[in-house]
């Protein structure tokens, strides 16, 4: 059984969150620099058995495409070409960097650390691959 990675692209750095192999929990995995994602992912790709992409939407909170949509569609593009034979899923990532600071306020993490956009990244990655188990009724 593999596991469903998600992806938060953007321009600088791209958060990125796992299921458990049985596909029963949405953990964060990491936060890489955006351009040494593809690279991260093809060494990951080795290690682990990926069965299907989900990658953050961007859409504006009226539903308009965001500014990030054009380069999350080259990466989406890429990212089918660099493996064929992973499906991919789109899911809107509306909301989740205020979900994030949400999460990580509610937690008790501290405000330095609420300061760290890496780990918003990650978390923000983990909410859209959350969302896309609870519509998916994977919980």
């Amino acid at each position: 059984m593999g596991r469903v990675l998600s992806v938060d692209y953007g321009v600088r750095r791209t958060g990125l969150a796992v299921t458990d192999p049985l596909k029963i929990i949405a953990g964060g995995l990491t936060t890489v620099e955006t351009p040494q994602l593809m690279k991260f992912l093809q060494d990951y790709l080795k290690k682990e058995s990926v069965e299907r992409f989900v990658v953050g939407l961007p859409k504006q909170t009226n539903g308009r495409d965001s500014d990030n949509l054009p380069r999350v569609r080259d990466f989406v593009s890429k990212l089918s070409k660099s493996f064929p034979g992973i499906p991919i899923d789109m899911w809107d990532e509306r909301y989740t960097s205020v979900l994030a600071h949400q999460a990580m306020l509610q937690s008790g993490i501290g405000k330095k650390a609420r300061q760290n956009k890496a780990l918003v990244d990650e978390i923000s990655a983990t909410i859209i691959l959350q969302g896309w188990m609870e519509g998916r009724g994977n919980l």
